[in-house]
């Protein structure tokens, strides 16, 4: 059983949006603040021009050597979408998993995920070459992400039938924008079933921070605007306004208190949060001690349903 503070660290901006001296003050000061879930991929960060893959893990890796702290994070990482290793085959997974035992510097990763589904493959070929890996040693548990929850019903099965590790996390994309998806089959299974939920775009990109209100808003980041801009709507606004307002009773951010929801949601064990400097990482986690009363809920249900 792995024990998680109540926020995960995105690695995705590592090597990216945030060079590695940046990329060690965020480590360091997420660990400092007492969290302690570090969720990387081995494709990261591969969509930047001159970058390969691997960049974010190569960086966590190199501060977990500087830093000394390997004993208090646990180190997330997955597989399956990187073009250079991409699926979910045994011998795929074996060779992607040396890689970023390798890249991270460790001995085992404390979460595996399945990046995504790769239907192509049997779920007990899959699943097989994972427990064959926490047998050996070299991961301690593993997790699905994107994956619906037909499939996930389906490979928790498999594990049930044939004696195997099963997932013990889930990864979807959740906050207040962007709900149903999660809600509808996958939230009464996870709950049913008591798998870790670790959802990715807590803050919907960055729309939920506050910062983007219009269209001129947008070139505030090259990086975010693109997926921002589909929430500058009717509902969308309505949102930030029921975030404003809750955040003034509290003297808390939009931000905190969109994840201080997520938080409260029962099931989910610790949303995803990314962070470019030290002071937003100090910001978004000011969330964990945010309480929200039964009222602020129901106004942010209803304004977000």
């Amino acid at each position: 059983m792995l024990s998680v503070a109540p926020l995960a660290l995105g690695g995705n901006v590592f090597g990216w949006s945030a060079d590695e001296k940046r990329s060690f003050d965020i480590l360091d000061a997420f660990v400092d603040a007492g969290f302690n879930l570090i969720d990387t991929a081995d494709m990261y960060s591969s969509w930047v021009p001159g970058h390969r893959g691997g960049e974010s893990e190569t960086i966590i890796g190199r501060w977990l050597k500087r830093s000394g702290k390997r004993d208090k994070v646990l180190i997330a990482t997955k597989v399956a979408k990187w073009d250079r290793q991409p699926g979910l085959s045994a011998i795929n997974i074996r060779q992607a998993v040396e890689g970023s035992l390798e890249r991270l510097g460790v001995d085992c990763i404390d979460l595996y995920q399945a990046h995504e589904d790769d239907a192509s493959v049997p779920l007990l070929e899959t699943l097989g070459e994972f427990s064959r890996l926490i047998e050996e040693g070299k991961v301690r548990a593993i997790g699905a992400s994107n994956y619906s929850a037909d499939r996930l019903g389906e490979a928790l099965r498999v594990s049930r039938d044939h004696g195997l590790a099963r997932y013990e996390s889930v990864q979807p994309d959740y906050s207040l924008m962007t709900r149903a998806g999660y809600e509808k089959a996958l939230e009464p299974l996870v709950r049913e079933e008591q798998i870790g939920v670790i959802g990715y775009y807590s803050l919907a990109s960055g729309f939920l921070s506050g910062k983007y209100r219009s269209e001129a808003d947008l070139a505030k980041s090259a990086a975010r605007g693109g997926a921002v801009k589909k929430h500058l709507n009717k509902q969308g606004l309505a949102v930030l306004a029921a975030l404003d307002q809750i955040g003034a009773d509290h003297r808390a951010t939009p931000a905190q208190v969109a994840l201080a929801w997520l938080i409260a949601r029962p099931g989910v064990t610790a949303p995803i949060v990314s962070a470019t400097s030290v002071a937003q990482l100090q910001e978004v986690l000011g969330a964990a001690t945010l309480r929200l009363s039964d009222n602020d809920i129901a106004q942010l249900d209803l304004v977000s349903a």
